[in-house]
């Protein structure tokens, strides 16, 4: 009787795809340290939005595409990086970013009302109070 499954073929495809598996990985990690590298050595401060890469994984839709980017490990490599270059990093907090004016500061009232694919659609507005583009 033939088995279903030839074991000694299969343990070969398993090898052979965690070799691949490897490839890619150092490949994105190389990419990463590029980048990070390049960021630091050229800004002073860099300011990044504090995202919730646990809570993004959820969406079954976009959870590979989120997880190859590694915004994760981006983030480290960028925070140690300014560390060691003596930059500064600082990390906001995702709320009422699009809401904010960033000269004085304060939420606009404008947005209050509305739902948050609304508010995201617009772009650029002036601040009623400090007259801001």
């Amino acid at each position: 009787k033939i088995d279903k499954y030839d074991y000694a073929n299969w343990q070969k495809l398993r090898k052979t795809k965690s070799k691949y598996q490897l490839k890619i990985r150092n490949i994105r990690y190389d990419y990463l340290q590029k980048v990070t590298t390049e960021l630091v050595k050229s800004y002073d401060v860099i300011v990044i939005e504090d995202l919730k890469v646990k809570n993004l994984l959820g969406n079954h839709k976009l959870a590979h595409n989120i997880a190859n980017a590694s915004w994760g490990m981006f983030r480290r490599l960028l925070a140690y990086k300014c560390e060691w270059y003596g930059k500064k990093l600082i990390v906001v907090k995702p709320q009422y970013t699009s809401r904010i004016c960033s000269e004085c500061g304060k939420k606009n009232p404008r947005f209050a009302h509305m739902k948050t694919r609304d508010w995201l659609a617009i772009r650029e507005w002036d601040c009623p109070y400090c007259h801001a583009h």
